[in-house]
């Protein structure tokens, strides 16, 4: 019997792999790509520092042509049998929207089609060739010949360019495939800070290039937003590009740049989109089309249904869903949706913290005592008022002063220059609550008045604020108040802290505002961000719309708990403030019998009586359960045994495997140390948790492990050595006895160079030994 020569992955894939992938016509250069990451790896938060997962890679990615894959080829070893690695092959194809899936073990491939659902064993020197798999993947989504001229025309690429994440292809791609074979009306839904005008940018491009859409508009509802489309993703175009208003109308261009409202208006002398014929345009792309476009008597939808005969896609991040509401209605069901949860898996979308907030009169409420009036001598109407009260009808200053007090600690305690957005009930609160902010900061404030700024729609200084506010270079302001100004569109990538001081009642504008942090700008250390949630608005995370496809509720009701959907207005300059444009008049003393529109009370004393920290668990949901309780039941799912975590435990590559693979999961060791006691190590958390043992701490191992016998084989330098590490891991954790490099610290420098501490326990090896053994006496 011969004996099977045994290779590793690495040698399956230069033997095997390769020759059948060159002898099949696949070209080295163009389109095979090895070991093609497609994911930057979940970003995992601990304590303040945030660490990476491990990136998803493809072993092969094959290409048709560039950025229009076709098969996947996943390697392993010829120890495992041929099909090993279909089930990862099989998961990545479905992420990536690649129909062909293969693995090899170096004796042959298992091919699994998509298509059809059928996997089969193929011979390595039948692989197949590029067109072979391109002629299967037209047929598999039933693309004629003269659509493929359409489909084939190739992406913008220059050397400043970048190229598309994968969700970009797929919906750049999917986008174009559906306009070739004559789709009119197309929905893409993807997260805030995913990149939609980039993916727009790509579509228009790829259409005007192969002349399949000649004259093209694409609609936004903000001027920055169209603004920062000019001269960003779009500026490739060139003088082939212009932004229309009022004031300037022309014909002569072929990329179209508009801000709806300047559009439309109540006045026929005022709509400019009647200027064009109705056949004018042949694409329409509309921005954040969730807003009001999808009400069927908006403006929006008067200027689309007036082109009802060009091709629209409507590109959103919260699709908006209601009785009354509907854009999937108008636009069709999503061809693509990347949601906010999987943005946060693949690590190119920040995750978050919540601080939850519980002041006193929010929870139990208000009442006035009889006779009550508020600073303004106005009798306050007797009734109990509660958090949907506050800042509406009734404004409690010493709530609105313990908020700023809260939102300036937490920035003192971790940093002061971090970019905040803080969103308040209506332009009267921001007022108010910038005042405070700024005393609560004074010190800040009389360096730069601009370090607290209030940057709403009637606001035109606030306003000029905004290009500074999001520009990482520029230190102000630091902390900027709105009410609906920077829900959404902008594109502040440094914000690190959300605070949410607003009763949000609409998922869409919850959505947007969570949306305002979840961009990630690693050169300014923004990888994470947190909410500090002052209204308890947060419960609407657990809500399964908030992460899930869109759903149409035929029993919505925009009144239901007090609450009211947002209505968005069709005049920009009314963003803001819907409830209080004016400034308040104060009305005449007590016996005054015209009501009032709000009550001032200065006398009602507010306290905090809960602060509540919620992280982010690795299904996407906030963990509301305690951080304790929420580790006990990862840990019993884990390990089934004590004896089976303790194998695992005493082998140290393994040991900071389990410690990378729970955080990974969301679990947080000095969240839990917190909760547990300070002085255990993730030994003793990990037994306590999982196998109900009572931890005891890393001083109290050190003192049992000196007073048995392990450390009487040694003496002299070794002896004295080996205690240091032992007293310096009872203040640290294990990693002292796996890192040498602890031998260099000052402590040590008594016993000589490193070298000569390792002579000291005969060899590096021996010493390294001497570490393990050690590290197993300690955990006995």
């Amino acid at each position: 019997m011969i004996n099977k020569v045994i290779m590793s992955e690495a040698d399956v894939r230069a033997k095997y792999i390769d020759p059948s992938l060159r002898k099949a016509g696949w070209d080295e250069e163009e389109q095979i790509r090895r070991e093609k990451s497609f994911t930057d790896g979940r970003i995992i938060v601990k304590r303040n520092k945030a660490t990476r997962a491990k990136r998803k890679a493809a072993d092969y990615i094959l290409n048709y042509r560039p950025n229009y894959p076709v098969a996947i080829v996943e390697a392993k070893n010829n120890t495992l049998p041929i099909g090993e690695g279909m089930d990862q092959a099989k998961e990545y194809g479905e992420i990536l929207d690649i129909p062909f899936i293969y693995t090899s073990n170096g004796e042959n491939f298992v091919e699994f089609d998509r298509f059809t659902g059928i996997e089969r064993e193929i011979p390595l020197d039948e692989f197949p060739s590029p067109e072979d798999l391109w002629a299967r993947y037209t047929k598999g989504k039933d693309i004629k010949e003269d659509e493929q001229k359409i489909i084939e025309e190739n992406y913008f690429f220059s050397q400043t360019s970048k190229s598309p994440r994968y969700y970009q292809r797929i919906a750049i791609n999917r986008t174009i495939e559906a306009i070739a074979k004559g789709q009119n009306r197309i929905l893409l839904v993807m997260a805030t800070g995913t990149g939609k005008t980039y993916t727009a940018f790509q579509i228009i491009w790829r259409l005007w290039k192969a002349r399949t859409k000649k004259r093209i508009l694409f609609l936004a509802d903000r001027n920055i937003l169209v603004d920062q489309t000019m001269t960003n993703d779009f500026r490739y175009f060139e003088d082939k590009m212009i932004k229309i208003s009022r004031n300037h109308i022309s014909k002569s261009h072929e990329i179209y740049l508009g801000l709806y409202q300047s559009m439309t208006g109540s006045e026929d002398w005022q709509q400019i989109f009647k200027e064009y014929s109705s056949d004018f345009f042949d694409l329409i792309v509309v921005d954040e089309c969730h807003r009001g476009s999808a009400r069927e008597d908006s403006a929006w939808r008067e200027v689309l249904e007036y082109f009802s005969s060009a091709t629209q896609i409507g590109m959103t991040a919260t699709p908006k869903e209601t009785k009354e509401v509907s854009n999937i209605n108008y636009f069709g069901e999503p061809i693509y949706i990347y949601s906010l949860k999987q943005g946060i898996e693949d690590g190119f979308l920040a995750p978050y913290k919540v601080i939850r907030y519980a002041l006193d009169k929010d929870v139990l409420g208000f009442r006035p005592y009889k006779g009550q009036t508020d600073r303004y001598c106005n009798l306050i109407e007797d009734k109990e008022y509660f958090v949907r009260d506050f800042d509406r009808t009734i404004v409690l200053s010493q709530r609105t002063k313990l908020v700023a007090k809260a939102i300036s600690e937490y920035l003192k305690e971790n940093d002061r220059f971090m970019k905040t957005i803080v969103f308040c009930e209506n332009k009267e609160h921001a007022i108010e609550l910038t005042r405070y902010l700024g005393n609560e900061n004074s010190d800040l404030m009389k360096i730069n008045p601009r370090y607290v700024t209030r940057i709403m729609g009637d606001n035109e200084e606030g306003k000029r604020q905004l290009d500074n506010f999001i520009d990482p270079k520029e230190k102000y302001p630091v902390i900027a108040t709105t009410s609906k100004l920077l829900t959404t569109g902008v594109d502040a990538k440094t914000c690190k802290l959300i605070v949410l001081d607003s009763n949000i009642n609409s998922m869409t504008e919850f959505k947007q505002i969570i949306g305002r942090g979840t961009r990630i700008d690693e050169d300014y250390g923004k990888t994470w961000f947190t909410i500090l949630d002052f209204r308890g608005v947060t419960y609407l995370f657990a809500d399964p719309d908030f992460d899930g496809e869109p759903i149409i509720d035929d029993s919505f009701d925009p009144t239901e708990n007090g609450g009211d959907d947002i209505d968005y207005p069709d005049n920009p300059d009314d963003v803001d403030d819907i409830d209080d444009i004016n400034e308040p008049e104060i009305p005449d003393p007590i016996d005054n019998p015209i009501r009032v529109k709000k009550f001032y009370v200065d006398d009602c004393e507010v306290v905090l009586i809960n602060k509540r920290i919620m992280m982010l668990g690795k299904d996407g949901k906030l963990i509301n359960e305690s951080f304790e309780d929420y580790t006990k039941k990862s840990l019993k799912k884990q390990f089934r045994s004590l004896d089976e975590f303790l194998n695992i435990w005493n082998k140290t590559n393994r040991r900071n495997l389990i410690i990378k693979e729970l955080e990974e999961r969301g679990i947080d060791f000095e969240t839990l140390k917190e909760e547990i006691g300070a002085n255990f190590d993730e030994f003793d958390i990990i037994c306590h948790l999982a196998f109900d043992i009572k931890p005891i701490t890393k001083k109290e191992r050190v003192e049992k492990l000196k007073k048995g016998n392990y450390l009487k084989k040694y003496s002299g330098d070794a002896r004295e050595i080996l205690e240091m590490l032992l007293d310096k891991y009872s203040q640290e954790n294990v990693e002292v006895f796996e890192n040498i490099s602890t031998l260099r610290l000052p402590q040590f420098s008594k016993f000589g160079s490193l070298k000569k501490i390792m002579q000291t326990f005969e060899s590096k090896e021996n010493y390294n030994h001497i570490m393990e053994e050690l590290t197993k006496e300690l955990y006995l």
